[in-house]
């Protein structure tokens, strides 16, 4: 899954039916206050650099400077990251599977 709607890939179409259910997978990111929702999309988008479905902390862990870059003023970046993909398993765009893993829904 990722955070963007594709409606052309690889210059083939989508149908609107692939494309409404690609916007339904993420329309619960709505729900967010914007200010949180800078950091949840930037953990999620580090989760899809990852490039596998199952993933765990550490994996996130290794990409923390980055996400300290792009927040200078977090002095917590891990507990951050850690609240963030609470949210994101909260939202059914994570499953949280224990000791530290995780797999992309």
């Amino acid at each position: 899954m990722h955070a963007r709607i594709s409606v052309v890939s690889a210059g083939i179409p989508h149908t609107s039916r692939e494309v409404r259910h690609s916007y339904n997978r993420l329309r619960p990111l709505e729900k967010l206050q914007v200010e949180k929702r800078g950091w949840t999309l930037d953990v999620l988008q580090v989760v899809q650099s990852l490039g596998k479905m199952d993933f765990t902390l550490a994996d996130v862990y290794e990409q923390a400077g980055d996400l300290a870059k792009l927040h200078p003023k977090n002095a917590h970046v891990r507990d951050k990251i850690r609240q963030q993909l609470q949210v994101l398993r909260d939202l059914g765009l994570l499953e949280f599977l224990g000791s530290g893993s995780y797999r992309l829904t």
